[in-house]
């Protein structure tokens, strides 16, 4: 049975894609999960894995061309249909044997610019994904050069042992101080969550005529900004939003990065920052209140055993949100080191798939652009969201006098049709608790 290949989605803002490199041409057998495809957007570089096993029977997007999220590019036959085609070389052989053979004397390897012998028609299933003996694309072989990777010394997790980048980027987080080892949960099936629920949407007004009362210019909408709008507009449709503001007092975990963060840097190779100190108080918050790591499905609500915390990355061409997978099997230096990665590979469009999708929980921190105060929207099908607002030195009463303290705005927005005001703001009582009781220790 045929199986489309779908341009995926690579983040909530992300509206279409563009076909960098087909790993595999018409006719040719692709396993389950092995990449297929290259592709590039605004703001993802990534190799994307083949849906099922079979024959690539068509490809409907050229190299280079782009088109929308959900856009079918290719189209691959079953195994099935594989087993009933004659192998590639059976008919070539044919083909050869029906027409006649001219008299000429043998070629020899033409030369290219460089010098090399250029590769014949025909190449052997595992020619042009090879870097000495490793079995690699042209993607995982420019991240490794990116990064100074030596691809023969990273076990490859892929099909007939082929490295991928994500056994590049797994080596790399094992080669500095490994973190101690942390008991590890008693495996629990995983939730099937369904689609996020959706409030009947109220019938459409049509809006009412444009009328220009002076000199003007009309930019139509980028496919991403129209993407975001969409996003922002059914959030607001599919959750009931509230949110609540509380006031923070930051001096431990101010005083805790000035004294660290030189010595933070010098012993792990990242920067210490305020990130990092929200991200673990909001995950100790959630173990003791799981129905805001939960999402909405019909009359059910789904709590996640894991907490896969995304943290929102601004840039230029818009917003995305990787996701720190298990954060709350983290510890502090296992997040710094999750924050700092995650947020460098945004910005050099080095995510993968899989770092953007999943999340149950999200941290945005517009105080790093100087706002004190925000009311996030929440990111569907989640259920909260965190804003961090900027940290500032105000004057704050402490027994009866005047002092001044580090101080910061922490919002929560939160779907109130299954959390209740009262349980919010105990949530918010737990971070701040945790922040301003933060004990150093925990670095």
């Amino acid at each position: 049975m045929p199986t489309n290949v779908i341009m995926p989605q690579m983040g909530e803002s992300i509206a279409e894609g563009t076909v960098v490199k087909w790993l595999k041409k018409v006719g040719e057998y692709v396993e389950r999960d092995e990449p297929l495809l290259e592709i590039s957007t605004d703001k993802v570089d990534a190799e994307i894995p083949s849906p099922a096993a079979g024959v690539l029977s068509e490809i409907l997007v050229k190299e280079n061309e782009t088109v929308a999220v959900n856009s079918v590019v290719a189209v691959l036959d079953g195994e099935e249909a594989a087993a009933a085609r004659p192998p590639a070389v059976e008919r070539a052989t044919r083909k050869v044997e029906a027409e006649p053979t001219p008299a000429t004397p043998p070629l020899t390897p033409r030369k290219s610019a460089r010098g090399a012998p250029e590769e014949g028609l025909r190449r052997g299933p595992d020619e042009g994904v090879r870097k000495g003996n490793v079995r690699s694309s042209p993607l995982v072989r420019r991240v490794a050069r990116e990064r100074d990777v030596d691809l023969s010394r990273v076990p490859g997790t892929g099909l007939g042992g082929r490295v991928s980048k994500k056994d590049i980027l797994a080596y790399l987080a094992e080669q500095p101080a490994s973190e101690a080892p942390r008991p590890q949960a008693a495996p629990m099936p995983a939730p099937v969550v369904s689609e996020p629920s959706r409030a009947p949407a109220p019938a459409p007004v049509p809006a009412p005529p444009v009328v220009f009362t002076g000199p003007t210019q009309v930019v139509p909408m980028t496919p991403m900004r129209r993407q975001i709008a969409e996003h922002m507009v059914l959030s607001k449709r599919t959750s009931a939003h509230v949110t609540t503001v509380f006031e923070v007092e930051v001096t431990r975990v101010y005083e805790t990065r000035a004294r660290q963060a030189e010595e933070f840097e010098r012993r792990y190779g990242i920067k210490l920052t305020y990130t990092p100190f929200f991200v673990r108080a909001a995950v100790e918050a959630i173990k003791e209140f799981p129905v805001t790591n939960s999402s909405v499905d019909g009359s059910n609500v789904v709590y996640k055993r894991e907490v896969n915390m995304g943290i929102a990355v601004a840039l230029e061409t818009g917003l995305i949100v990787p996701v720190i997978k298990r954060a709350d099997e983290k510890n502090f230096l296992g997040v710094a080191r999750a924050v700092n990665d995650l947020a460098e590979r945004a910005r050099t469009k080095r995510l993968s798939v899989d770092d953007v999708q999943g999340g149950t929980f999200t941290i945005t921190n517009p105080g790093v652009f100087g706002s004190l105060l925000g009311t996030p929207i929440i990111n569907q099908p989640q259920v909260a969201i965190l804003g961090v607002g900027a940290i500032e030195k105000r004057a704050v009463v402490r027994d009866d006098a005047i002092a001044i303290r580090p101080m910061v705005y922490l919002a929560l927005s939160f779907d109130h049709r299954i959390i209740d005001g009262a349980v919010a703001d105990q949530f918010m009582g737990r971070v701040k608790s945790r922040l301003e009781k933060w004990d150093e220790a925990v670095l």
